[in-house]
């Protein structure tokens, strides 16, 4: 069943268990693991906004607030922020959930350049007009 065009401009969400081969030596999520967690948050937010294929341009203003540990689950949220001819500005919160608890705060935050592409891989206009999703 298709997506309805409302459910564009949704957040997207993904859930991650965080393993132990995940961590660094100190037994906290690798950063790198982190941002791959987020860029494929803000990717799926990009592609379902554009329904077209999308790259990551530039990530920015990425924040690591807090350790997240294995055995926590991270929950992403991605929100398409801005929309421009052929970009999208991607907003990225990782909220982690100690299973055991049900404690939950936000570990990270990052923002996230997309860009629609063409079969070629060149930018490509986005379809619609509305330029501005949130202020």
């Amino acid at each position: 069943m298709p997506v309805s065009e409302p459910d564009r401009d949704r957040p997207s969400r993904m859930t991650a268990l965080i393993f132990p081969e995940t961590v660094n030596h100190h037994g906290t999520l690798f950063a790198g693991a982190g941002l791959a967690l987020m860029s494929k948050a803000a990717f799926l937010a990009a592609s379902r906004r554009a329904r077209r294929p999308v790259v990551m341009a530039a990530a920015e203003k990425i924040d690591f607030r807090t350790p997240v540990l294995p055995g926590q689950m991270l929950e992403l949220t991605a929100t398409v922020v801005r929309v421009g001819r052929s970009s999208m500005q991607v907003e990225v919160s990782g909220e982690v959930e100690t299973l055991t608890t049900g404690a939950r705060h936000i570990a990270m935050t990052g923002r996230f350049d997309m860009v629609a592409v063409d079969e070629s891989g060149r930018p490509t206009p986005i379809d619609d007009q509305d330029t501005e999703i949130r202020t």
